[in-house]
This record gives C-alpha cells, sequence and structure tokens, in this order.
C-alpha cells in the first residue's frame, strides 16, 4: 500500500492544491492529513472545505482543536517574542473567519488514526498517525530528540517491530528507526520552517516485505500566497515567512 501523507497545510490553499495535483500522478492507494488544517494564512474555510470534498481522513492538530473549542490560545512555540506576538494575532484572525461548518469539522478530527495496510486479520504492520506525539497535539517532536524519547513514544503508541509512527507539527521533515520502529515526522504542506519554501509532504510504502518513504517537495506559487496574506488583516511579516521557507 502507497499512501501519501500530508500536515501542516495552514490555511494555505494554493499549496495544498499543488500538492494534491502532484499525488494526482502518484500510484496512491490513499492520502491521510495530519492536522493543522487552518491558522497563518486567510483560507480556513477553503481548506477544511477542500479537505471535506476530498475525503481525506486525518487527526486533530493543535491549532484545529484550539480553534474548534475556542481555546485562549493555540498551543504553539514560539522562537522569540516577535513570533508569540504573531501567533497570538493569527489565531485571534482565524477565531474571527472560521465559519461554524469548519468548527464542526475541526471539532470531529480524531486525535489519533491506526492504520493496517495488509488487513486486521494478520499480524502486520501497523502506521499510528497523530500531530504531536502519544499524549498531547501540542508536543513537538523533533530531530533533536533522543532515541529514548522516541523508543518511549512508540511503546506508549502500542508500536512494534516494523510499525511506522508519523506525525507533524514541527514543519520541518525528517525520518529514524529506533528499535526497528519508524518515526516520520511529515513537514509542512502550507509553512515549512526548513528554508525551503516549496511545500511537502511524504510518499510512505507498506508492504508484508516491508516498505519505504520519500519525501516529495512541489513548486506552489508562493508569492500569490503571501500576496493573500499581505492584502488580508494578516500580519504581513507572516508572508514574508513563507517568501523564506520560515528562515529568520
Amino acid at each position: 500500500m502507497r499512501y501519501a501523507l500530508i500536515s501542516d497545510i495552514h490555511a494555505n490553499l494554493p499549496a495544498l492544491d499543488a500538492v494534491l495535483r502532484d499525488i494526482r500522478t502518484r500510484d496512491v492507494d490513499a492520502i491521510y492529513h495530519l492536522g493543522d488544517l487552518v491558522g497563518y494564512a486567510p483560507w480556513p474555510n477553503e481548506v477544511v472545505e477542500r479537505i471535506a470534498s476530498e475525503h481525506i481522513p486525518g487527526v486533530a492538530g493543535n491549532y484545529d482543536s484550539t480553534v474548534a473549542t475556542d481555546y485562549k490560545h493555540c498551543g504553539c512555540r514560539y522562537e522569540d517574542a516577535k513570533q508569540e506576538e504573531l501567533s497570538h494575532l493569527s489565531y485571534a484572525w482565524t477565531r474571527q473567519h472560521v465559519s461554524p461548518q469548519t468548527k464542526t469539522f475541526l471539532a470531529a478530527l480524531p486525535f489519533r488514526i491506526d492504520i493496517r495496510p495488509l488487513g486486521g486479520h494478520t499480524a502486520g504492520p501497523t502506521v499510528t498517525l497523530v500531530h504531536g506525539n502519544h499524549a498531547l497535539n501540542t508536543v513537538y517532536v523533533g530531530a533533536d530528540r533522543s532515541d529514548d524519547f522516541l523508543a518511549k513514544m512508540g511503546a506508549s503508541l502500542g508500536a512494534r517491530v516494523g510499525d511506522v509512527v508519523a506525525f507533524g507539527h514541527t514543519h520541518v521533515p525528517w525520518q529514524r528507526i529506533v528499535g526497528g520502529v519508524v518515526f516520520l515526522n511529515t513537514g509542512s504542506v502550507g509553512r515549512p520552517k526548513d528554508r525551503d519554501p516549496r511545500a511537502g509532504y511524504f510518499l510512505l510504502d507498506v508492504g508484508e516485505d516491508g516498505g519505504g518513504s520519500e519525501l516529495v517537495r512541489v513548486e506552489y506559487d508562493v508569492e500569490a500566497a503571501a500576496s493573500a496574506i499581505a492584502d488580508s488583516e494578516l500580519p504581513n511579516e507572516l508572508a514574508d515567512f513563507l517568501r523564506a521557507g520560515g528562515a529568520s
């Protein structure tokens, strides 16, 4: 089975549409999203409508669950005081502009999804999808996390040798095998932070004889997305962030 794993779209409709066009050119059995459909860009309702119309299942990111529940903040981590200010402004704008239908959709997203590519009648591998870690969708699992941290995360999710644990939230793609379990951070479709402004997603192959994964980067009209942010009431710095691929 081949899956396309997309994450952290963050209301960037041009990036999402470019990724979906790219996925359609590939032999993919299913698409899953790993959360954070909204925030930071001016198309929260349109992105949710697209995900719903394409029947793409997925999990709740921190931005999704906090917007859905009108929480006091988005549960984001801030690099500095300026980023914290921008995050609060983005969160306030998003809460003001999401429709009731969008909030209902976000509220219904599950915390985790377990996929059994070979069917539940065999002892084959499980692919587990979360946004952050096993306990909270606000926990950042970056490449700096130790093998011990990942092993404990895998154990808490019930992962065994041959399984895959996929997550997002950091906006930086990476992967590592610890104790026979593949840990895969899918990066970001709509707001990369690895100094590459292109949209990113992962192709994941899982079969009886093992599998593999591939990071795919997709060109899209970054300037159009940035201009739309600048034309909205969102802070212009969020447009610059897109152009730079998250570089400060």
